[in-house]
């Protein structure tokens, strides 16, 4: 069995339409960057952290994910508030970010760790879109203040890599990790 450690519906919705069976049970972790932490390392880390947190039978693989964006070499996580998310959004505008997802894998003592990062161009953005898009409240809970699959999706001029890890879960990445963990994410 799959034990996915988050609460996010959007990760629970990637792995059921790819048709991978799973349980939740929500990690909570301190999600602060370290002094000089590069994103890579970052997500990795957090993804680990959420993966232990979780206590699992010696059967179950825990799956734990965290996913960050990062724009002129800034982590931007979840918004604070609407003036945080106003702030991510001015950044992205009219240019390239990528978004980053740390996976972790872990059944007893094994352990695989890995990150994929894809790359998204935003179009510019005017105050008033921006102000409407905040007010939806859509950038609330999102790492990077967005939500490529939801109103933002008219922001995005292009991407180049996986679309399901901007939208938090590098689906293809976690299937081959449960393969050779000797999954068939039936259970």
């Amino acid at each position: 069995m799959i034990v996915l450690a988050s609460q996010s519906p959007r990760r629970a919705e990637i792995l059921r339409n790819a048709g991978i069976a799973f349980t939740v049970r929500v990690a909570e972790v301190d999600e602060t960057p370290l002094e000089a932490e590069r994103p890579g390392p970052y997500v990795r880390r957090l993804a680990e952290a959420k993966a232990r947190a979780i206590g699992a039978a010696p059967e179950e693989i825990v799956l734990a994910a965290d996913t960050t964006v990062v724009a002129a070499g800034e982590i931007l996580a979840k918004p604070v508030d609407a003036a945080d998310a106003r702030r991510m959004l001015r950044l992205l505008s009219n240019r390239r970010h990528e978004v980053l997802t740390g996976v972790c894998l872990r059944r007893g003592e094994e352990m695989i760790r890995d990150h994929a990062t894809t790359a998204v161009w935003f179009g510019p953005l005017g105050a008033e879109e921006i102000e409407a898009y905040v007010a939806s409240g859509e950038p609330m809970d999102k790492a990077g203040a967005y939500a490529i699959q939801g109103l933002a999706s008219r922001f995005v001029e292009r991407i180049e890599g996986c679309y399901f890890n901007v939208m938090g879960l590098p689906v293809s990445m976690v299937w081959r990790h449960l393969r050779e963990m000797g999954s068939t994410g039936r259970e």
